[in-house]
């Protein structure tokens, strides 16, 4: 059995948002009890994230390190067409990544007790993000 959906999310910009109860939901609603959830983010300035879900300093602190290691508006970058924070949001999505694949078991993700599902925002405005979601099994 496969069932494909999409997700759409609008951000406030730089930052985490948690998008763990979407995803639990399309796993149910798919009706499968055993098999993977793919999850796609449809851009190239944001990325997908399994992350501490218990304490939300672990995100700001990862979100202030990515952005002491990639700075928005440095010289080096060429490509500013939409502002400075434009290259540093590619670079930043390719060194986190744009999909998750998560076991479901029981019908259900099998996230650790302590993980969460999240959308990280890289830009400095907010947009609106979509997502393709894919479950399949049995």
């Amino acid at each position: 059995m496969i069932l494909q959906g999409k997700l759409s999310f609008e951000t406030r910009g730089r930052g985490t948002l948690s998008i763990t109860a979407a995803i639990r939901e399309q796993v149910r609603l798919s009706g499968v009890t055993t098999g993977l959830c793919h999850v796609f983010l449809q851009h190239t300035s944001a990325s997908l994230i399994l992350c501490e879900n218990a304490d939300p300093d672990v995100r700001s602190d990862l979100d202030r390190y990515m952005t002491r290691l990639v700075t928005d508006g440095d010289p080096l970058f060429d490509h500013t067409d939409e502002g400075p924070d434009d290259m540093s949001a590619h670079i930043r999505t390719i060194l986190c990544g744009h999909d998750l694949t998560l076991p479901v078991t029981d019908g259900q993700c099998a996230l650790g007790i302590w993980q969460g599902v999240y959308l990280w925002e890289h830009r400095s405005a907010g947009h609106r993000r979509n997502l393709a979601i894919t479950v399949s099994g049995e």
